[in-house]
């Protein structure tokens, strides 16, 4: 913000050389063209930070957000301060591009990084060049840490960084408009100048042709106008089907935080079917009751909604009872129970083919890669955006569990490669995975 706080000021401080200029130059038919040259280079300087960071977060939610946060540790470490940790740049690049050959280098700080987390493997971003890499950084270091006292929802520190983005949207589009204004002014006080000129040399001129009639203001205004319409509707168009951060009420607030995380019950307890078919499927009632038959009565840390309300936990277990027809002391006929109508939270379109079974058993593949940090959240929302893009970027950059896989003992060549040593892995997107009919009916 400093920076482009400085930019305006020098602007404004040459406002009245610019105006000298103007005056001594009334004569120079291409005093159009040099000011859209000056105008020109003022936005590249203003904005060229700015796209910057913006080309980084972008990098950033694909090939990081599904393992790290900026502030916060997530499957990896928080990445706040990366930079500092690491002696040489060129040994960060290496470990994020292929972390396990880095690894073989016997460098003592990634040695450590892998053993502090169980020897769990990154992905490889061997296709990720080094100005993405260094984009991904520079927006790392542009997001700022938590405030105190503004804890965000699940955790994470999306909120904060959010607002950041919007102030400095805020900030760019003021100035924009600023120097918008001040080149209509330049333009206006150009005509007029150059009027007083030909009438004091007794050239004849033409009346001047008003703002709403001019060809060459309607024309650029067009332009303006079909150029932002034009993005708004192409986004508009991309976010079509897709939920990022949906977090709908539930008729029964389940905190996935105190079952999953604080006592530890498996996911795959409640979603079975994560490991066996291509839904993951939303328990039944039955399945709640086999533990909240005994289990009538919430001790532990307050809940809260997303909205900062606190929820009683021992009203809600009420809520559970009534759907299941249940009442303490006597005997439960599961018969008489109904469906709890939960809200679905994450949705494909219908033409796109998804099997959980295949993630979790074949590929090994975590919750938390697409769920987020699952144990953390009281509230489910979609942490992932699931688009397109995002499923064919961890196809290209996830490793598949080769050696010792049954299923895959048929790619003869890419075992024998392996041994060889001419590979080191091998990704889902050498065995199909980026294939169209791999995913679409």
């Amino acid at each position: 913000m400093s920076n482009s706080c400085h930019t305006f000021v020098a602007i404004w401080d040459i406002f009245p050389h610019l105006h000298n200029s103007i005056v001594n130059m009334i004569h120079s038919r291409s005093i159009m063209g040099k000011l859209t040259i000056i105008i020109a280079f003022g936005f590249l300087v203003l904005f060229s930070n700015n796209s910057f960071s913006q080309d980084g977060k972008a990098l950033f939610t694909q090939n990081c957000a599904s393992c790290h946060q900026v502030n916060k540790k997530l499957v990896g470490p928080a990445l706040a301060g990366v930079e500092d940790r690491w002696p040489d740049k060129t040994k960060l690049h290496s470990w994020i591009k292929n972390n396990q050959a880095f690894l073989k280098t016997g460098d003592p700080y990634a040695n450590n990084l892998y053993n502090e987390y169980n020897k769990s493997a990154m992905n490889i971003f061997t296709n990720l060049p080094d100005k993405d890499i260094d984009a991904i950084l520079a927006y790392i270091k542009s997001v700022p840490p938590p405030t105190a006292g503004n804890p965000v929802a699940g955790g994470g520190n999306g909120s904060t960084a959010a607002a950041a983005d919007s102030d400095n949207t805020l900030l760019f589009g003021v100035l924009t408009l600023v120097l918008a204004i001040v080149a209509f002014i330049l333009l206006q006080v150009n005509a007029n100048l150059k009027k007083l000129a030909d009438d004091k040399e007794g050239v004849p001129s033409m009346e001047p042709v008003p703002v709403w009639r001019n060809k060459l203001y309607i024309m650029f205004g067009t332009l303006v106008l079909f150029t932002i319409g034009g993005y708004y509707t192409v986004m508009g168009a991309i976010d079509l089907g897709r939920s990022q951060n949906y977090e709908p009420s539930q008729p029964i607030f389940y905190s996935h935080k105190v079952h999953a995380g604080v006592n530890q019950i498996s996911c795959l307890y409640c979603h079975g079917g994560a490991q066996e078919s291509k839904h993951a499927n939303i328990p039944s009632v039955n399945v709640c009751m086999n533990c909240h038959m005994a289990i009538n009565e919430y001790k532990g840390d307050p809940l809260y909604t997303a909205e900062g309300v606190e929820v009683n936990g021992t009203n809600e277990i009420k809520k559970l009872y009534k759907y299941a027809a249940f009442e303490e002391g006597k005997p439960w006929d599961a018969s008489k129970a109904k469906p709890i109508e939960w809200v679905r939270v994450h949705n494909l379109p219908d033409h796109v083919y998804f099997n959980h079974s295949q993630h979790i058993m074949v590929g090994k593949v975590q919750c938390q890669t697409c769920h987020g940090e699952i144990t953390k959240m009281d509230e489910v929302k979609q942490f992932a955006e699931l688009s397109m893009g995002w499923c064919i970027n961890c196809h290209r950059e996830s490793k598949v569990q080769f050696a010792d896989n049954g299923f895959y003992s048929i790619y003869e060549k890419y075992h024998q490669d392996i041994k060889n040593g001419t590979m080191d892995s091998v990704t889902v997107e050498n065995i199909g995975g980026t294939e169209c009919q791999k995913c679409h009916y």
